[in-house]
């Protein structure tokens, strides 16, 4: 581990413990049993398999449908997560080494789950870039639009895991090579031929990739890409607590569609109550398509223009949350890819988001995010065993 004392580093830790308003009905609740996705998805999950981008092809392999292509921009780094849970990081005996970074694993999260997907970001030109880059082609994801810095060091982050299965974070990035894609280093013609543009906003931190965000953004919203946004926020990365809202907020009108936890809407509202229904409203833009709260093992809201309401999660013994949100991010953006119409339909969007709370739940039972992000297979599996 010589990597970690090179004075390029630097660490930061963190415990995780004008928008218009609209008018919305009341939120649908549901049962964990979710009878209407399932009395109708099984045993032949027609609405999930049909939304599936994996196609046969002459020599039987999957191939993916590139018209239903999600690209996913940002961070990718390596998680260096406790072999034994409930310990500080100085009394941990051992470390996992495991690939994360929150755009990389949404795209990762797709791929697995049959979808078509590709990662536009910056690691450093040594070992553990490459190694990420090559997890990447491992797991079918489109690594094309990936760039390698000589000069900079692939991110670092520890990840504790505390009794409850929550985490701790300790970044070493002083800068890391995310932070320093530059403009012109961009794969535009990836981007423009997504129909999904996932991102979040640690890229917004520090110059150049803030810059290179927004013409990443701005080319994917004017060839017509749905943009997706969940802010992810990691507090102890931004200058202040106040950079760190501007920042987040600076962007949130133009996403078609944002995934936040309830820990993100109390920051963004300065300490309002992210179960209010009326808060969570003022942070509906009028261009938004969906908004979307997730609430950790009690599934999560959704709210459109049209309609709103509540999806309960599986209930599952959690090991390691790291990931967990993205996971769902994946599974939800699998589904939107291929069927942007789940949007108006609100039965549909139910069943997608059915689909992507067990997604996020499947993989907070194992350590790391990359390697516990569930197939398709395993998450339809979870569904039949919910209900036998």
């Amino acid at each position: 581990m010589a990597l970690l004392h090179s004075p390029s580093f630097c660490f930061s830790g963190v415990s995780t413990s004008s928008q218009a308003s609209r008018s919305f009905p009341a939120p649908r609740r549901c049962s964990v049993k979710a009878a209407p996705f399932l009395s109708q998805s099984l045993p032949f999950f027609p609405r999930c398999q049909l939304q599936g981008r994996a196609l046969p092809s002459d020599n039987g392999q999957l191939e993916k449908d590139e018209s239903s292509l999600v690209v996913c921009f940002g961070e990718m780094l390596i998680d260096f997560v406790p072999t034994t849970s409930g310990l500080s990081l100085a009394e941990a005996p051992a470390f996992k080494k495991a690939p994360g970074g929150a755009p990389a694993n949404v795209a990762v999260g797709i791929s697995r789950l049959g979808g078509s997907s590709a990662f536009i970001g910056k690691v450093g030109e040594d070992e553990f870039g490459y190694m990420l880059a090559d997890i990447l082609k491992e797991n079918n994801v489109n690594n094309d639009g990936m760039r390698f810095d000589p000069g900079a060091r692939t991110a670092l982050a520890f990840v504790t895991l505390r009794k409850d299965g929550e985490r701790e974070f300790m970044f070493y990035r002083n800068p890391s090579a995310d932070m320093l894609l530059q403009e012109d280093e961009l794969d535009l013609e990836l981007i423009r031929k997504a129909k999904i543009f996932h991102y979040g906003s640690i890229s917004l931190i520090t110059e150049p990739c803030k810059s290179a965000h927004i013409a990443a953004t701005r080319a994917a919203k004017d060839a017509g890409v749905i943009l997706s946004y969940d802010p992810n926020l990691r507090l102890p990365l931004w200058p202040s607590a106040e950079s760190a809202r501007e920042g987040i907020l600076s962007i949130w009108e133009t996403a078609d569609i944002i995934k936040i936890s309830e820990e993100e809407i109390s920051f963004l509202t300065h300490g309002e109550d992210p179960y209010d229904d009326n808060v969570v409203r003022k942070l509906y833009h009028p261009n938004l398509k969906l908004l979307l709260v997730t609430e950790g093992p009690e599934g999560c809201r959704y709210y459109t223009k049209d309609f709103s309401g509540r999806v309960k999660g599986l209930k599952v013994d959690a090991v390691d949350t790291t990931g967990a949100g993205d996971a769902f991010v994946a599974g939800i953006l699998s589904q939107l890819a291929s069927n942007v119409s789940l949007l108006q339909d609100e039965d549909k969007l139910r069943d997608a988001l059915c689909f992507a709370n067990a997604c996020g739940a499947l993989t907070v039972m194992e350590r790391g995010a990359i390697p516990a992000l569930p197939t398709r297979e395993v998450v339809l599996n979870s569904l039949l065993k919910s209900v036998s």
